[in-house]
């Protein structure tokens, strides 16, 4: 039986018995899937806070100090009720829970990311108020709350101190088309009142999922989130996923979800425009995906 991972972290952190220990190498030995779950977990013990200290940043907001805080309370709260676990998981061990609960919140915050990005966030979702929402929102696919999980992780101080960087960002876009091959399109939405912030190229269930951030005039960031999707489309629609806006919509083989708190913006309605192509690209439409297929 493969280790799941919270056995992989309790390796890690050395709080294995003797036996399972030796179990774990042995599927280490012969799992490069295994093997490259344990160097991420091992990437999380370097000394990140040492890192920080000798770099000149600005203060971390109190709105994302307070955000943090909250959900780690939230996560102990959860612990100390001993919740039921589904089928096949285990309780993580005590040097595992001894880890979370001394986890600074500025740590914390960067794994419940770095868990996303990974394609760990339903599975860890204790860790966050995003992994309870598959159970109150039984009708909202797991990627768009995970994805809302995500997006509660930024206010709309840590977007600002983004340095926008239009070489990086459009080389992001490029990756995404011919790496991912997912036929991305950003849209500038200047004339909705948002400015683009940045591009990111995360993964949920080791398939690729797009995060386009971008800034209102007032009021936390939207995110539009974008994934592969062979469903058939169906039109924009609109809910409350965790107290957050969400507009979803499925077009061309691709899954959307605008995410937002309720304010100004209208998410169904600029979701409608987005899918309507109401907005010029800010970045070509030339795609290596029709290149390739057209050759």
């Amino acid at each position: 039986m493969m280790a799941d991972d919270a056995q992989l972290l309790a390796y890690v952190d050395g709080g294995l018995s003797p036996e399972d220990r030796s179990a774990v190498e042995a599927q280490l030995r012969e799992s490069a899937e295994a093997r490259a779950k344990v160097a991420l977990l091992r990437a999380s013990r370097l000394d990140f806070e040492g890192a920080f200290a000798q770099q000149k940043l600005p203060p971390v907001p109190d709105s994302l100090k307070l955000k943090v805080d909250e959900m780690v309370r939230a996560h102990r709260a959860r612990e100390s009720n001993d919740p039921v676990l589904p089928p096949g998981e285990k309780a993580p061990s005590e040097p595992v829970r001894s880890r979370l609960r001394a986890m600074p919140v500025w740590l914390a915050a960067a794994c419940v990311a770095g868990a996303f990005a990974c394609g760990l966030f339903v599975r860890l979702g204790p860790l966050a108020s995003g992994g309870t929402q598959l159970t109150a929102n039984a009708d909202v696919s797991p990627w768009v709350a995970a994805a809302v999980g995500y997006q509660k992780l930024y206010t709309r101080d840590t977007v600002a101190y983004t340095q926008e960087d239009p070489e990086a960002a459009a080389k992001a876009v490029r990756d995404i088309r011919s790496d991912d091959r997912l036929a991305l399109r950003v849209p500038d939405l200047t004339s909705a009142g948002l400015t683009f912030k940045s591009v990111q190229r995360l993964r949920f269930n080791s398939k690729p999922l797009v995060q386009i951030v971008y800034l209102p005039k007032n009021g936390p960031p939207i995110a539009l989130c974008v994934m592969k999707d062979s469903k058939p489309d169906q039109p924009v629609a609109t809910k409350t996923v965790d107290a957050m806006d969400v507009a979803t919509w499925r077009q061309a083989e691709l899954s959307y979800a605008l995410i937002g708190k309720s304010g100004d913006v209208d998410l169904g309605a600029l979701g409608k425009r987005i899918s309507n192509l109401d907005m010029a690209p800010l970045f070509s439409d030339a795609s290596p995906i029709a290149a390739a297929t057209s050759g």
